[in-house]
């Protein structure tokens, strides 16, 4: 189906995708602002031990110059969705790329999906937007093409007055980010020694505050291994959403990461998918159906 029956529900269940994959992005970086350190809170009232900033210190820049790895992750909101992200990310100071395979687990919103022919979706981060490949259901619904193309400059307008500067926050949504994240916490510390998937680490623990509109105080957990890189992350924070939780395992830094554009006849701008749903007013917080 082509015609404009057929693009509103192809339209709703893009913007539903736009928001599963900036939310699988930002918390596999760091579910907090992308700004600068000073913007994640402030700096912290009481400076941490020397020793816990300076592990955290080095496993920032550790990490950061590792430039990619490979990524494992687990993402809950509350009875709204479950999900799971399997792939490669590469960064630099400005930009994310990479292919995530996303998996939905559980939660009314993959319920909703999954009706509509989307049980899991392929997501490729490039420096101009963000891809997401459908099944063949959905491009029944949107003129045969399976690809949705999100161009980053787009996301504010899509995501109303919610997703201000989303789009920069994705591509700088790199892993270091948590490490940033807990170096402007006022109460991080070492927790121990513990081992993560057969490696050695070191657990750090701590807690953000004022955080982006719609998100309380966070918890920020990391293990860092005997290279200083991130080997886990998990953040939890309550949203108006349900209580978020986020685990993350990274191993292979440094591996070949490829992200290719899809087929240009086989891809469809989100913004075509919208023209004529609800009088092009369409935005990420409404309903899908």
């Amino acid at each position: 189906m082509t015609g404009t029956g057929g693009r509103r529900p192809a339209g709703r269940v893009a913007l539903t995708v736009a928001a599963v994959i900036a939310l699988v992005a930002l918390c596999t970086g760091a579910c907090g602002p992308s700004d600068d350190a000073d913007g994640r809170g402030g700096r912290p009232a009481a400076s941490p031990p020397a020793a816990v900033t300076a592990g955290l210190r080095a496993a920032e820049r550790a990490t950061e110059r590792a430039r990619s790895a490979r990524v494992e992750s687990g993402t809950r909101i509350g009875s709204t969705i479950s999900l799971t992200a399997d792939g490669a990310l590469g960064w630099t100071d400005d930009e994310v790329t990479g292919t995530l395979t996303l998996t939905y687990t559980g939660g009314d919103l993959a319920d909703s999906l999954r009706e509509l022919g989307s049980a899991s979706m392929e997501a490729r981060y490039l420096p101009d937007a963000y891809y997401a490949r459908m099944g063949d259901a959905f491009a029944a619904r949107a003129g045969g093409r399976h690809w949705v193309r999100y161009a980053y400059e787009d996301l504010d307008d899509l995501a109303g007055g919610s997703g201000a500067e989303l789009g920069d926050q994705i591509r700088a949504a790199t892993p270091d980010r948590s490490l940033d994240l807990l170096l402007a916490s006022d109460d991080v510390r070492k927790v121990g020694e513990e081992r993560v998937r057969g490696r050695l680490t070191t657990h750090y623990s701590g807690t953000v505050r004022d955080m982006a509109a719609g998100v309380t105080a966070q918890t920020v957990e990391v293990w860092i291994d005997d290279r200083d890189l991130l080997a886990k992350k998990v953040e939890r924070a309550t949203t108006a959403d349900g209580e978020l939780t986020q685990t993350a395992h990274y191993r292979d830094y440094g591996v070949r990461v490829p992200a290719e554009k899809p087929p240009p006849d086989d891809t469809q701008d989100v913004t075509e998918l919208l023209d004529g749903v609800d009088g092009n007013t369409a935005r990420a917080d409404q309903p899908v159906g």
